[in-house]
């Protein structure tokens, strides 16, 4: 009898050690950047798993695609054929990683606007303007999201070498990689020459000439007229927010009601960010 009980409890002692140690594990995602994640896997569909870091509750997706292989927290390896570029390539890459996933949640920064007269490249200080407009506009209502400053943000881009010429050869998840978010807003704003208000005004005056209290000695008019003629514009902005996942979460257009004399850009520009998902009343 002695020898079962001892029995039953090296069984029950090691299966208690064996739930502590399970519970210890993580499962482990090993990206194709090299990148490693540590945590726990919640769900895996054909194309995504949905992966939690240790200690905290948010929840990211990552594409199959960028992994190479799961370590699950049983020991099981689970290896992904990959067509991409290999990790010991991917490093030669002149993209500065700073940050990882972790350190991107709920971070957001702006890009310069671009800025279209006629259809024609305009002045880069508007599209700078415009993007300081934005920050200042989302910083007041974007509570639970940290915005980066514009000069931090150019300061970042241009130290990676993502100038306006060659910010096309870039993806959104590598900038998002250089800045250290999880959001990118890029826009544009446009102005096209209206139609042209003039105005005139004439203005005479008369001058009688008198002789005392006599006859009228002679009268005299002089006159001048005035044209005024104002360029209206009519002003459209475009709003483009990407995911450091390359994914696009809004894209929206939208046009001034009313044309303007001095090219403003605000009321599209608030319409627009009032209704984009990082918006917080």
């Amino acid at each position: 009898m002695k020898k079962l009980h001892l029995f039953m409890a090296m069984c029950l002692l090691s299966i208690c050690t064996f739930a502590q140690v399970s519970k210890t594990k993580e499962d482990l995602i090993q990206k194709v950047n090299g990148e490693e994640m540590k945590g726990r896997i919640t769900k895996v569909t054909d194309s995504e798993v949905t992966f939690i870091y240790t200690g905290e509750t948010a929840e990211y997706t990552v594409k199959k695609s960028d992994i190479a292989k799961i370590v699950h927290a049983s020991g099981r390896t689970e290896s992904f054929s990959q067509a991409g570029t290999p990790a010991q390539v991917r490093q030669n890459d002149k993209v500065s990683m700073s940050a990882s996933p972790a350190d991107h949640h709920n971070k957001i920064a702006i890009l310069p606007f671009t800025f279209l007269m006629d259809n024609q490249p305009g002045a880069d200080a508007i599209g700078i303007k415009a993007q300081e407009d934005t920050y200042s506009f989302l910083s007041q209502h974007s509570a639970g999201y940290t915005l980066l400053d514009s000069r931090t943000t150019n300061s970042l881009l241009a130290k990676a070498g993502v100038t306006k010429e060659k910010m096309m050869n870039f993806t959104m998840k590598e900038i998002c990689d250089i800045l250290g978010v999880e959001y990118v807003i890029d826009g544009s704003v446009t102005q096209n020459k209206g139609y042209q208000t003039s105005s005139s005004s004439d203005i005479s005056n008369t001058k009688v000439k008198r002789d005392g209290d006599k006859d009228i000695k002679g009268v005299s008019t002089y006159g001048s007229s005035n044209s005024n003629a104002v360029q209206r514009y009519d002003v459209s902005v475009s709003l483009h927010i990407y995911m450091d996942n390359n994914a696009s979460i809004y894209n929206q257009s939208h046009k001034a009601f009313l044309s303007n004399t001095d090219g403003s850009y605000n009321a599209p520009l608030e319409y627009l960010l009032k209704r984009c998902p990082l918006y917080r009343k």
